[in-house]
């Protein structure tokens, strides 16, 4: 299960998210997709569960929405927003 950074703060609203990481300094913009993929994730939900979440409330096909929320995930990570579930274990 990934896990958000306990450095990082978030606001959502109808357009989006403004993410915050307090210990780098750097802020993050989120479109709608992406407000809800980082909102589920920090609820616990699967990375399985996301696509099918988001599927579902952007109409679009299971493959993109996996290829989509996939790509997002990585993107997070490079950016130190999530924890790599691999490394959860030396944390």
């Amino acid at each position: 299960m990934y896990r958000v950074r306990e450095s990082i703060r978030s606001t959502h609203g109808q357009d989006g998210a403004v993410v915050l990481d307090i210990r780098q300094g750097q802020m993050f913009n989120l479109n709608l997709a992406g407000s809800h993929v980082l909102e589920l994730l920090k609820s616990g939900s699967s990375e399985t569960a996301v696509v099918d979440q988001i599927s579902k409330a952007f109409q679009v096909s299971r493959d993109l929405a996996e290829k989509d929320v996939r790509e997002f995930i990585e993107c997070l990570q490079r950016h130190h927003i999530l924890e790599d579930p691999a490394s959860d274990s030396h944390s």
